[in-house]
C-alpha cells in the first residue's frame, strides 16, 4: 500500500511535503454536491499535513471546450510551426497539461453519471492527452510522460457499486491516468447516494482514513 501524504508530519516516515494540489471538480452541482463535499474534506486533511499548501483550482462544472478538426489539426502541426490562430486553439489544452505537470497531488472529485463520467470531464481528458506532452509512443507501445504522484480520486455514485461489472468511470479515470504515468491512484468512492446518502458518505470517509488518518471528517 502507498504511503499516506503526511508521514513524516506524525513522526512515521520518510515524508515529501506537499506543495502544490490541483483540484479538479467535475460535478454539475455545486452547494449540494456530495463528491465536491468530500473534496472539500481531502483538502481540509492536506493542509493539516502541510503548512505550506498551494491549491489550484479547475471547476468543470462552469464548462469544459471539447475538442474539434481545429484543435486537432494545431495538435498534430510541431509546435514551432503552428500559426497564431493555432497556439490560441490549443491555449485551454496547453493550461491544463501545465497545472497537471507541476501539481504535488490531484485531488479529482467526479459524479456518476448514467455509468460514466461527465462530458466536461471525458472533454478535460482528451485536453490532457497529449502526444509528446504528455505520453509518447515507443516500440513496447504508449509510455506516460508524466510523474507518478497521490490522486485522490473522490467518486460518488446513486446506485453503481464501484469496481463492479457497470462500473465504467473510475475504471476508465485509472486507464487514462496509468496512460499518462499517474499510477498511485486512491479512490475514495462514495456509493449509494441515491439510497442511503449519509452512509454513502461514512463509507467514503473510512476510505479516505486509510490514506489521511484525521477522524470522521464534516461532511459525515
Amino acid at each position: 500500500m502507498a504511503e499516506p501524504v503526511g508521514e513524516q508530519a506524525k513522526g512515521k516516515g520518510k515524508h515529501r511535503e506537499v506543495r502544490t494540489v490541483l483540484r479538479i471538480d467535475s460535478s454539475a452541482r455545486k452547494a449540494d454536491s456530495v463528491s465536491r463535499q468530500i473534496g472539500d474534506e481531502v483538502l481540509r486533511r492536506l493542509g493539516e499535513y502541510s503548512h505550506r499548501l498551494r491549491v489550484r483550482n479547475w471547476d468543470l462544472g462552469d464548462g469544459m471546450e471539447h475538442i474539434d478538426e481545429h484543435w486537432v489539426a494545431a495538435n498534430f502541426t510541431p509546435a514551432d510551426a503552428r500559426t497564431p490562430a493555432q497556439r490560441d486553439r490549443l491555449a485551454v489544452s496547453d493550461a491544463a497539461v501545465e497545472a497537471l505537470q507541476e501539481a504535488d497531488v490531484l485531488v479529482l472529485t467526479v459524479p456518476v453519471y448514467n455509468f460514466s463520467i461527465p462530458s466536461a470531464l471525458k472533454a478535460w481528458v482528451d485536453h490532457i492527452c497529449r502526444a509528446g506532452l504528455t505520453f509518447r509512443y515507443t516500440e513496447d507501445g504508449p509510455e506516460g510522460l508524466l510523474h507518478d504522484r497521490p490522486v485522490y480520486l473522490v467518486m460518488a455514485s446513486g446506485g453503481v457499486p464501484f469496481g463492479g461489472p457497470t462500473d465504467f468511470a473510475s475504471t476508465y479515470l485509472k486507464q487514462v491516468l496509468q496512460f499518462v504515468g499517474i499510477r498511485d491512484v486512491r479512490l475514495i468512492g462514495a456509493e449509494g447516494v441515491a439510497g442511503d446518502a449519509h452512509a454513502a458518505r461514512l463509507g467514503a470517509m473510512n476510505s479516505l482514513e486509510q490514506w489521511l488518518p484525521g477522524g470522521i471528517g464534516r461532511v459525515a
